[in-house]
């Protein structure tokens, strides 16, 4: 096994993301007990409404603020325990990701177990360990409990070293994201990194199609709202992709012929769309939904610099369906430089997905999501082999969740009796 590790500074090797392969999640919301194994770079989450799918998406994104605003907030805003534990449940939330650094390094597995007290929540249990090699024992090299705890710094932490107990101010910060900060913790900066950058989409059209100051700005925020300043920062530098991500708007957008993101005299930033038979461009609230949709993904999938991971909910929504394969095609080249997780209810963009690459949700018997991989289904494997895609299989309802209305229920796995 390779030896060589990302940068001790920022964690990261260029052109080579760190990738999340396993997912479990404890007491969140329907989510009692359920996990995702093997996980692709590329992973879609099928399931009627109500399924889990915008729970689990959920996760990410609750991870995502916890590490960028912290805890407090990110659990407030979702109304505390009492709206995000499940029901019935008095355990801790658990949130466990194993994930890569970079191809061929050690698994590193990050748990974090979070509850609420009088004071509010706190982290019950969070910890880091990594395998080193093949037959290598599993070696915590961040433990901490209740604001206390213990971690080894160094870029190779080992058993052998010395961990150092570093109490925390309050209970309710995350170690991760507050030792992470130092640079004697290479391997916790390295994960604190890889969470912070996540971009997790909620985009709202109506978003888009506002004035914003003017000023560059690297990345779309999650609603969009800063679409205009990204297209600046583009047009200042980096050009050629700008133009990528208009030749390619081109493509799918008929006469489209420009985007324009000009400074007003009051300090704002005007986007506006340009049609090839007209002389004068229109503005962004005028401009069709599907259009500005496709605009912020594209800046999203082929900014010079991704998020390492990105997520997607239901992209389908404002697109012509003929549109999807197209971007089905952009999601999986975007996942050479990042992790892409989606959810959606369209076959047209699941006819571009790999079994292995689906999961399918649904709730069982008690009520809570359960989910299942695609290519673990009874005759799905069979089915594909024989020229079937994965949307026309979901309409048939061969994966167990092709009509809400007759049957959510589980898919029949390999192996199992109907």
């Amino acid at each position: 096994m390779s030896k060589k590790i990302p940068d001790a500074k920022s964690g990261r090797v260029p052109n080579e993301p760190a990738r999340i392969e396993y997912l479990r999640v404890e007491n969140y919301r329907a989510l009692q007990s359920v996990e995702f194994k093997d996980i692709t770079p590329l992973m879609v989450l099928l399931g009627p409404n109500g399924s889990g799918k915008s729970t689990v998406f959920d996760v990410f994104n609750f991870l995502s603020e916890c590490f960028q605003f912290g805890l407090r907030h990110a659990w407030d805003r979702r109304g505390r325990a009492k709206e995000l534990k499940t029901r019935g449940q008095d355990e801790p939330i658990v949130i466990e990701l194993k994930y890569r650094e970079r191809p061929r390094q050690p698994i590193i597995t990050y748990h974090l177990a979070i509850d609420e007290g009088d004071k509010g929540p706190y982290v019950a249990e969070e910890w880091l360990q990594w395998r080193r090699g093949e037959h290598g024992k599993p070696f915590r090299f961040l433990d901490y409990r209740h604001g206390k705890g213990k971690a080894v710094s160094g870029n190779m932490p080992d058993e052998k070293d010395k961990r150092i107990e570093t109490p925390l101010r309050s209970a309710d910060l995350i170690a991760v994201n507050t030792l992470g900060q130092f640079e004697e913790h290479p391997r916790v900066a390295a994960l604190r990194e890889f969470i912070t950058d996540w971009y997790v989409s909620y985009l709202s059209i109506e978003d888009t199609r506002g004035q914003p100051e003017a000023g560059p700005q690297e990345r779309l925020s999650k609603t969009g709202d800063n679409l205009p300043n990204v297209i600046q920062y583009l047009k200042e530098r980096h050009p050629e992709r700008l133009d990528e991500v208009f030749q390619t708007l081109r493509r799918r957008v008929p006469r489209l012929e420009a985007v324009l993101a000009e400074a007003m005299p009051d300090g704002r930033l005007l986007l506006q769309i340009k049609d090839a038979p007209f002389d004068r461009p229109v503005l962004s609230r005028f401009a069709s939904d599907g259009t500005l949709k496709m605009l912020a993904y594209l800046v999203v999938l082929l900014n010079p610099e991704p998020a390492q991971f990105i997520g997607i909910e239901e992209p389908e929504n404002f697109l012509h369906p003929r549109l999807l394969p197209e971007l089905a095609e952009e999601c999986r080249r975007a996942v050479e430089r990042s992790q892409l997780l989606a959810t959606t209810h369209s076959p047209f963009l699941l006819n571009a997905m790999k079994p292995e690459e689906v999961r399918v949700l649904y709730r069982d018997d008690q009520g809570f999501t359960q989910a299942v991989r695609a290519s673990d289904i009874q005759g799905v494997p069979e089915f594909v082999k024989a020229g079937a895609t994965m949307g026309h299989l979901w309409m048939e309802n061969r994966l167990g969740v092709g009509d809400p209305l007759v049957n959510s229920g589980a898919p029949v796995r390999k192996g199992r009796a109907r």
